[in-house]
């Protein structure tokens, strides 16, 4: 993935690092004994499509927007300017939480504790490799425009 010089400086795209540990996860489960939440399918899948479906709902309203807005989604490339509308009143990351909210509806989905129990590194991963990059870059190119923001707007929820 390039990177260009105005950007967080992200080497990597962030769906990759939740996908890579779904998959881990649940390729896990057939070598361990722990490979069910004990719970009937039905409602495993019926929590896991309420989730997938608000998760990907998200991602697809703040992608949405930052393409109206006329500003990039990747962050290996140049922010022109800070989404304050939409998902973004709410939560500063709201791509981010569609993504684990996706990421937790497929490892319930489909009866994955392993997979679930994965998520948390993730978020430590995104947070650490991802966010804490993003803030600094916004902060850098918006000053205080973003610390405002920031200092309004929760990180997750």
């Amino acid at each position: 993935m390039a990177v260009e010089r105005d950007s967080a400086g992200v080497r990597f795209p962030p769906p990759l690092v939740y996908l890579g540990a779904l998959l881990l996860g649940l390729a896990a489960e057939r070598f361990v004994t722990l490979r069910s939440f004990g719970i009937d399918w039905r409602l495993l899948l019926a929590a896991g499509a309420l989730l997938f479906v608000a998760g990907a709902a998200m991602m697809l309203a703040a992608a949405g927007l930052f393409r109206r807005l006329g500003t990039n989604v990747p962050p290996s490339q140049p922010t022109t300017l800070i989404a304050t509308t939409g998902p973004y009143r709410w939560t500063r990351n709201p791509m981010y939480l569609g993504m684990t909210l996706v990421y937790a509806g497929l490892a319930i989905g489909f009866d994955g504790p392993i997979a679930l129990a994965l998520l948390p590194l993730v978020l430590i991963a995104i947070q650490t490799q991802v966010i804490a990059r993003e803030e600094r870059y916004l902060e850098a190119k918006f000053g205080d425009d973003y610390r405002r923001y920031k200092a309004e707007v929760r990180r997750w929820l």
